[in-house]
């Protein structure tokens, strides 16, 4: 198309790739070629493509650097654990692994240093538990190697044998979802309830399908137990908790779970970046020597036992 506008003002146009507009009286010229917008458009996109990539690349080798065969920090729950883990520490001293040792109150802070980086690994929980944090939290965590087995046991100062419950008494659980469902599988087996069919991490006291002593099922928090135990008929108390009340599982529980073939053992857990690290074989070789197992059946007598 052409148009003669005024005197000394010429503009053309045509469909297509390119336009050009010429306009004598301001003297501009300007210029617009479709096709060469679209191969700059794309030339700009690709080199874009290109830094991010090379951004995600730099995070992820930061993200995935190996732990050091030097010095790693590892977290642990005061009590068997930390001893355990010390035992280990002096085993690894004399390969020149240095191994600092933070020890941790409850369950939830060492899975949460490990992932934010403030620990290279830690020690002291058991697959359910982990499993459940790092589907609700998250996590990028795993296990590499069993550690140790604490069979759960059931407690009274009120009664010597579970048969001696009466209608209507108090028992004490664990409220945090793995310890919880274990602690009524415990006391399922002992014939006291029985849980839906199926029962899965996520079941507390509302899964329990059958009563017949209409006994009261109290959730406490795990580190709360021991001392509540006065106050209830009996309770069910995770080992690392009841030691630190001086209680062991062969002397002092009414019932409790197998020595042998502990269906809940713990784990050494590490970032999953770091999974077959060197340092992780090593620590492995170190917790699951001889000497470690012979210090475990020593020190704790059925309380605490290998569970490799």
């Amino acid at each position: 198309m052409f148009q003669r506008e005024k005197p000394f003002n010429v503009r053309i146009l045509k469909k297509g790739s390119w336009m050009v507009e010429v306009r004598i009286q301001s003297i501009l010229i300007h210029i617009w070629e479709e096709d060469k917008l679209k191969k700059i458009t794309a030339i700009i996109s690709a080199l874009l493509a290109c830094s991010l990539i090379f951004v995600l690349a730099a995070c992820g080798n930061g993200s995935s650097k190996e732990l050091s065969t030097k010095e790693i920090t590892v977290g642990v729950t005061g009590g068997p654990h930390q001893q355990v883990m010390e035992q280990v520490v002096k085993l690894a001293k004399k390969d020149g692994l240095k191994i600092k040792l933070k020890v941790f109150n409850d369950y939830n802070q060492p899975n949460i240093a490990l992932n934010d980086k403030d620990l290279d690994a830690n020690s002291y929980q058991t697959l359910p538990f982990l499993k459940d944090q790092i589907k609700n939290k998250n996590y990028k965590i795993t296990d590499v190697f069993k550690t140790v087995a604490f069979p759960m046991g059931i407690y009274s100062k009120k009664i010597k044998s579970l048969d001696e419950l009466k209608d209507g008494d108090k028992i004490a659980v664990p409220n945090d979802p793995a310890n919880e469902l274990r602690a009524l599988q415990l006391f399922e087996k002992a014939g006291v309830i029985k849980l839906k069919k199926g029962s899965g991490i996520t079941s507390t006291k509302r899964d329990v399908v059958s009563n017949p002593k209409n006994l009261k099922i109290v959730e406490l928090d795990a580190a709360q137990l021991p001392a509540q135990l006065g106050e209830v008929a009996a309770s069910a108390i995770n080992t690392n908790f009841a030691m630190g009340a001086g209680l062991t599982v062969l002397k002092d529980s009414i019932y409790h779970e197998p020595l042998e073939n502990n269906p809940y053992p713990n784990y050494f857990v590490v970032r999953t970046d770091n999974k077959n690290d060197k340092v992780v074989k090593q620590l492995k070789k170190y917790y699951q020597s001889k000497e470690v197992k012979a210090y475990i059946k020593k020190q704790f007598g059925g309380s605490v036992v290998p569970a490799w």
